[in-house]
């Protein structure tokens, strides 16, 4: 895994725009003005959203990601080493939460997924 792929799979993603808010060369993927995905100026792996504390706990216990520093706790880091298809799930995982988390209006005014 790398920056590059993150950007090409989140690149893909109906709506999502990249930004970097903060300076310094984060990657911050949103969608809707909503962060989904985040790579820091360090470049070690990609923050992702999930449902809940407890998914990302279990995905913490499990070896597949690690605490996501600077982020609420459901927010794990995936190393680059993740598996290409882990990855690719994870990522349009947290899109779609951060997706439909977004008001009726703004999904309405996003292209269709």
């Amino acid at each position: 895994m790398s920056r590059e792929l993150v950007n090409d799979i989140c690149a893909t993603l109906p709506g999502a725009e990249v930004s970097d808010p903060w300076g310094g060369g984060h990657d911050a993927w949103k969608v809707g003005g909503k962060m989904f995905a985040c790579i820091g100026t360090v470049g070690d792996g990609v923050s992702v959203k999930t449902p809940d504390i407890e998914t990302a706990s279990m995905l913490i216990e499990a070896g597949v990601g690690e605490k996501a520093p600077y982020f609420h706790r459901s927010w794990v880091r995936l190393p680059w080493d993740c598996p290409e298809e882990e990855l690719r799930h994870r990522l349009e995982r947290s899109y779609d939460l951060v997706r439909g988390g977004l008001t009726k209006k703004v999904q309405a005014g996003l292209p269709a997924r």
